[in-house]
């Protein structure tokens, strides 16, 4: 009988230590959380324009191809004036693509052709705003449309530390999931949207210049007789 009591004293008391090494865990978890959300929030607060360089792979779930893309943004997160501004110029294929909210443009001088419709409903290109949109969330926003899990520290391309996201849509949303790579500065670095039907894109800035003067007249796409398309 003081055999099988001392067993299950010391099966008790393992138990608690590997319980408390758990919800320490936990706890350790979402202090760093906490601490990446108020890095992003002070980013977000204290960014008013932003450039950068910018890759875009795009991976066909169904086909297994990424179609890789590499050009320049320019950024104006939403303000109580105006809503998000973005600019992408590709380099090859040579495409602009401006998007004001959640419209987007999308010029193509080789096809002398402008697509354009909401990003929500985007096929393909369009979407790509879907990425710069978490650099214009507040904290708040963050956490009242998102359930959001610290996934760990990892080193992006470029050889930068960040610490990884795994972003779910409380509600329904044009894809299915989000994660974002924040640098020590709370500026999200990479962004990776996983669709419905299980394509993804992978957004990565380089070269970021945060405040630069940037001109309006930058986000008007000179498309002048070229035919629209909606999209």
């Amino acid at each position: 009988m003081k055999f099988f009591s001392l067993r299950k004293s010391v099966l008790s008391f393992a138990f608690a230590i590997v319980t408390t090494g758990v919800l320490a865990s936990v706890a350790c978890a979402q202090g760093v959380k906490q601490e990446i959300l108020d890095r992003m929030d002070g980013n977000y607060r204290s960014l008013t324009s932003l450039t950068a360089n910018v890759k875009w792979d795009k991976t066909n779930a169904n086909l297994g191809d990424t179609d890789t893309r590499t050009g320049s943004v320019s950024f104006l997160p939403k303000s109580k004036k105006h809503g998000m501004y973005i600019r992408l110029d590709w380099d090859k294929p040579q495409e602009s693509m401006v998007v004001i909210d959640k419209k987007y443009q999308l010029y193509r001088p080789a096809l002398n052709q402008v697509i354009q419709g909401s990003t929500d409903s985007a096929a393909s290109s369009g979407k790509a705003g879907n990425a710069f949109a978490f650099l214009s969330m507040s904290r708040r926003e963050l956490i009242e449309n998102y359930d959001i899990k610290y996934m760990g520290q990892e080193d992006i391309p470029g050889g930068i530390a960040t610490w990884h996201l795994f972003m779910t849509p409380k509600a329904k949303a044009s894809y299915k999931s989000a994660e974002l790579w924040v640098d020590k500065d709370g500026m999200p670095r990479q962004a990776r949207i996983n669709e419905s039907n299980n394509d993804t894109s992978v957004i990565l800035l380089s070269n970021i210049k945060k405040n630069p003067t940037i001109k309006a007249d930058i986000f008007k796409l000179d498309t002048k007789g070229a035919k629209v398309v909606e999209g």
